[in-house]
């Protein structure tokens, strides 16, 4: 394994977990309503007719930022 490449791959370890978490995210919060009181920048929760979307907005601030810096980075190299 390269050592240029590590910090890449546990940013993408650390994403993964994150997106697992937040896939179940739902689950927890049918059993545990009270978990809508988070604020919003934190756990964003949309319910609608029995649908249940749960997201982050910093997770998604934080993975827009990371490809736009991984992007910038590799744009000298082939």
């Amino acid at each position: 394994m390269e050592l240029k490449m590590f910090p890449l791959q546990i940013l993408g370890i650390v994403l993964m977990v994150l997106g697992v978490l937040l896939f179940v995210a739902p689950l927890v919060l049918e059993r545990m309503p009270s978990l809508e009181s988070v604020p919003w920048i934190l756990l964003y929760v949309y319910r609608r007719d029995g649908f249940v979307f749960v997201t982050s907005p910093i997770l998604i601030i934080f993975s827009v930022l990371s490809l736009l810096w991984w992007i910038l980075t590799r744009s000298g190299t082939p």
